[in-house]
């Protein structure tokens, strides 16, 4: 199962009803952390930024963020609706939708691309920003997906604290889960290591985790119980049931990044997958494509997505300046030829 059902409101349109066709500077894919911020970046530089907004952030079923600074605890829809306040504040058009395919346009000013959206509208811009982030596919076991992000939790600098000196389960989807069982550790001493997803443990593994009394269990989870969103514990394939109060997992990441299937932009393996190549900017191998948070780095927490699209957003306007320059010199040099009667010298330019 896959974390895709929208459990917010997508954001209202803030566009003008002409946004259909309009050549914007940049299309911001995603109104998540990281596309807000590229938005903000770049409405800051004078640049004209529609934000594609699809309204299924990761994080949509926490009802608190945390060691995101200067606003630990705050609701991440109430950090979304600052963040679409802010970008519309410097100019920014907001639309809800889902982008299907992205392409390369002509005969549309300057080079261009067209995002063509779900409900068949299509939207120019000069760069794109992918932000359009991931959703988690969790295992098929019932009782999981209704608690994620409650008692069902993936991330202990986010939960940690919360759950800190309780009973802990973590329940391994693949052999990663072993440095998720060992860093839990430090939030309690009563750690339960459900392991039948990571593989057979060697003897060497099981004496390390032991070591500081992380306890083995090897029987497959079928079942997550509780009243509510609360966790009372797991059901075990043999039947037993292990009382635990929260329990860790990592889903398999599954990117939302389809949409770009069409230019088979370079990749790189993660621990999570393979994931869009970017430089320090978020630049990916396409020179009018940058991908910024979850999409291109599945572990990013909402600080480091943040911090990834201002730097997309302020790379992709570095772009556009060199670009309006390059544009404009050409333009005067044409000029130039054109004054100066020699025609050959113009067509040896175009």
């Amino acid at each position: 199962m896959t974390t895709d059902t929208p459990h917010i409101t997508p954001s209202t349109d803030h566009s003008p009803s002409t946004a259909e066709g309009e050549q914007y500077d940049a299309l911001v894919i995603g109104g998540g952390p990281a596309g807000l911020s590229a938005a903000v970046s770049l409405g800051r530089s004078l640049r004209r930024v529609l934000i594609i907004d699809a309204g299924a952030p990761r994080n949509r079923f926490a009802s608190h963020m945390h060691t995101v600074l200067g606003h630990e605890g705050i609701d991440p829809a109430e950090l979304l609706r600052r963040g679409r306040q802010e970008a519309l504040s410097y100019g920014a058009d907001i639309i809800s939708g889902r982008v299907t395919r992205l392409a390369e346009a002509t005969g549309a000013g300057p080079a261009s691309m067209v995002a063509a959206l779900e409900d068949g509208r299509t939207v120019f811009g000069r760069v794109v920003i992918a932000a359009a982030g991931l959703a988690d596919q969790l295992p098929e076991i019932p009782g999981l997906a209704e608690r994620w992000g409650r008692s069902v939790l993936h991330c202990p600098y986010c939960h940690g604290w919360e759950v800190r000196g309780q009973r802990i389960g973590v329940l391994a989807t693949s052999p990663f889960a072993l440095h998720h069982a060992e860093l839990l550790r430090q939030w309690t001493d009563r750690i339960t290591f459900f392991s039948a997803g990571a593989g057979e443990l060697s003897e060497e593994t099981a004496a390390r985790l032991s070591s500081r009394g992380v306890r083995i269990e090897p029987v497959e989870v079928t079942e997550v119980e509780g009243a509510g969103d609360a966790l009372s514990g797991v059901i075990l394939a043999d039947g037993r049931h292990v009382p635990v109060d929260a329990l860790f997992t990592l889903g398999a990441p599954r990117p939302h990044d389809g949409f770009l299937a069409g230019f088979e932009l370079d990749r790189t393996p993660s621990p999570m997958g393979d994931v869009l190549a970017v430089d320090a900017t978020g630049r990916t191998s396409h020179p009018r494509i940058w991908a910024a948070g979850n999409v291109a780095s599945p572990a990013a927490n909402v600080v480091v997505s943040m911090s990834g699209g201002t730097m997309a957003g302020a790379g992709a306007n570095m772009a556009l300046v060199t670009e309006d320059f390059d544009l404009a010199q050409q333009t005067a040099q044409q000029q130039g030829a054109a004054l100066d009667g020699t025609p050959g010298a113009l067509a040896s330019r175009t």
